[in-house]
């Protein structure tokens, strides 16, 4: 991949982005409100901002297609934000959650969108025409805790959401007139709104902070707080997956991941950078990292090397100040998402810690 871009907008932090379509618009959470930047040339400048929220934002998320934006927020509240000629319109979501939202993503259809929250539910929210208004049904068996994030199938009726209750689960948002009946597939045939297609405990039940499906929805795929990934391959309908592989790894949890293919996925977090993983139904392991291209011996001999620095301090009795990373990014690593693909391989990503993109 190309050298990386680095866009530093301010120095609060970003709870959420995402880019439109034409990659020109660029959509921030920032604080109460998201802000719209523009790329001229090689920066983003600030152009809009949409404000209406009364409480942090956590979630944003441009429709490709249609260009409308989708904001949650901790106020319980969402909004689909719509250009006019007079500026963007805000429509607002009835939700009936009775915590904060935490997580947004339009459905590859654009026809729904899923919000995750912190009552243990996950709403599924849709366009009544019959009254011109969003409303949402809601996922709930067998939530037990915070939806920490959400990946929508290519058929966009099976949901798959990340959960501090140590599961990753499979659902079906299936909304009769909205959805065409999508076909069979390994996770099910008859899918009823709230079916659960898979449920999938991280080993050392540590929270789930990111789900993802591949680029077929043949294979889902979660990180989570022990710094492990897990690679889930179903065989067929209520039927136990034919295979499912837990890497662990020595680094620092993993907060979010992509699919780059069918046998490669990146993941980034608490180590500022991120990683790539490559493998099938019979294996899985880490490569290395996606900044220096490093091998899978280069990880332990990183860990060797700084274990070696801290050991000569100590005999030294000296401390090194040194605040700056030799990483692109220099702080965790949130969220990353796909910039520019084709055919289900990845060009370019993005990625964002608590103040750059």
């Amino acid at each position: 991949m190309a050298a990386p871009e680095v866009h530093h907008l301010f120095h609060n932090p970003i709870a959420d982005h995402s880019f439109s379509s034409d990659k020109n618009t660029l959509a921030v959470a920032r604080e109460n409100a998201v802000e719209l930047y523009q790329r001229t040339g090689n920066k983003f400048s600030l152009k809009d901002e949409l404000k209406g929220h009364d409480k942090t934002v956590t979630g944003v998320d441009i429709a490709p297609n249609s260009g409308r934006i989708v904001t949650c927020s901790q106020d319980r509240n969402a909004y689909v934000w719509e250009r006019t000629p007079t500026g963007w319109k805000p429509t607002l979501v009835l939700l009936r959650i009775n915590r904060a939202a935490t997580c947004v993503r339009w459905s590859p259809s654009e026809q729904k969108f899923a919000v995750g929250s912190g009552a243990r539910v996950i709403a599924v929210c849709y366009f009544e025409e019959e009254n011109d208004w969003w409303i949402s049904k809601h996922l709930k068996k067998p939530i037990r805790s915070t939806i920490t994030s959400l990946a929508w199938h290519p058929n966009s009726v099976l949901l798959a959401a990340g959960s501090t209750d140590s599961h990753a689960r499979v659902f079906s948002s299936y909304i009769k007139g909205v959805d065409e009946r999508p076909e069979p597939t390994a996770w099910g045939e008859r899918l009823p709104f709230n079916t659960v297609c898979g449920e999938f405990l991280n080993d050392t039940a540590g929270w789930v902070h990111g789900v993802s499906f591949s680029p077929s929805g043949n294979v889902l795929a979660f990180v989570s707080h022990d710094s492990s990934v897990t690679v889930v391959y179903p065989s067929a309908p209520e039927q136990p997956p034919r295979a499912m592989l837990n890497i662990s790894t020595r680094l620092l949890p993993f907060t979010s991941l992509i699919w780059n293919g069918e046998n490669e996925i990146i993941a980034a977090g608490h180590d500022c950078e991120a990683y790539r993983l490559r493998g099938d139904e019979n294996g899985w392991q880490l490569v290395g990292s996606m900044e220096h291209k490093k091998g899978p011996g280069a990880i332990s001999a990183r860990e060797e090397s700084a274990l070696n620095m801290f050991r000569q301090m100590d005999l030294r009795g000296q401390t090194q100040d040194d605040t700056q990373l030799n990483t692109v990014h220099q702080n965790t690593i949130s969220i990353i998402r796909v910039y520019e693909e084709s055919g289900g391989v990845v060009r370019k990503y993005s990625s964002k810690d608590s103040t750059a993109a």
